[in-house]
């Protein structure tokens, strides 16, 4: 018993979800999220506030409630695929309420695991051309992988963690792009580039904000304090952005030499700087 959930707290849940015909294609012994920052399908978004601490509650959610019209492809809490249009019941208990997400240590490999979930999410978000719920589930996954830990964590857990906010920064990146932010797309690669100098897809995505037309408009929007402040002044975007651009897309093609979206990228680059024929 207990009360229900309030907004803007914290919650942890155990899930199973199955397909009509009994197939089990989803299960978590603990999934933590804030109902409403939208970190999951709307079946739990909806349905979990309505609930007691130690309930246990089943949720019959049609296709617009679960993973919508595409279905999704497999992740690491996911045995098979969800199917295009597939209905999901979804056995809940819920097992905790707190205030405030992550205000509390958590162990490495929960951190880890809380990580992956919410950049799975903006995966989702993402593929469905809603790139706003993309980056805050993005954010939200930099959160919970920078969040404090119970004990420090072991070698291995440090690599994954470190591979986990690159990822997610590149994602970021991606996503800022998406909405025409260059300054803010530029601020996520050069975050990702300062835990990996050499990462091929930061350095792509770098390249590619100083490719983005003069004449696009940037949304407005504040600096996210997701990303630490540019290393250097100006953007590519700015005058002479193009031999930048240049030199870090050839630094990325050293790096992978069969990458065609880098070779589409230099391309691309080396049209805009041909001089217009005269014909």
């Amino acid at each position: 018993g207990g009360p229900r959930p309030l907004p803007g707290q914290e919650v942890s849940v155990k899930v199973l979800g199955a397909l009509e015909d009994g197939g089990l294609v989803e299960r978590d012994p603990r999934l933590i999220f804030v109902p409403g920052h939208g970190d999951v399908v709307q079946a739990l978004e909806l349905g979990v506030p309505t609930m007691q601490p130690g309930e246990v509650s089943f949720f019959l959610a049609a296709f617009p409630y679960a993973y919508g019209r595409p279905g999704s492809r497999r992740c690491a809490n996911r045995e098979p695929d969800v199917p295009p249009e597939a209905p999901l019941l979804f056995e809940v208990t819920l097992l905790e309420v707190r205030d405030g997400p992550d205000p509390q240590p958590l162990p490495p490999a929960v951190r880890l695991r809380l990580g992956s979930q919410r950049r799975e999410r903006g995966n989702y978000h993402f593929a469905r051309a809603d790139f706003a719920a993309a980056l805050r589930s993005y954010r939200l996954s930099l959160r919970a992988l920078d969040g404090p830990t119970t004990a420090p964590p072991g070698p291995e857990e440090e690599e994954e963690l470190r591979e986990q906010r690159v990822k997610c920064l590149n994602n970021c990146a991606a996503a800022e792009l998406k909405l025409g932010r260059a300054e803010e797309a530029l601020a996520a690669c050069e975050a990702a580039l300062q835990i990996s100098p050499d990462n091929g897809r930061a350095l792509l995505r770098r390249g590619q904000v100083g490719l983005i037309s003069p004449h696009t408009t940037p949304l407005p929007s504040a600096r996210p304090s997701s990303y630490p402040p540019l290393l250097s002044p100006q953007l590519l975007a700015e005058q002479g952005r193009d031999a930048e651009a240049a030199l870090v897309l050839r630094r990325a093609l050293e790096l992978d030499p069969a990458n065609k979206v880098i070779h589409t990228e230099l391309s691309r680059l080396a049209k805009r700087q041909s001089p217009p024929s005269n014909t």
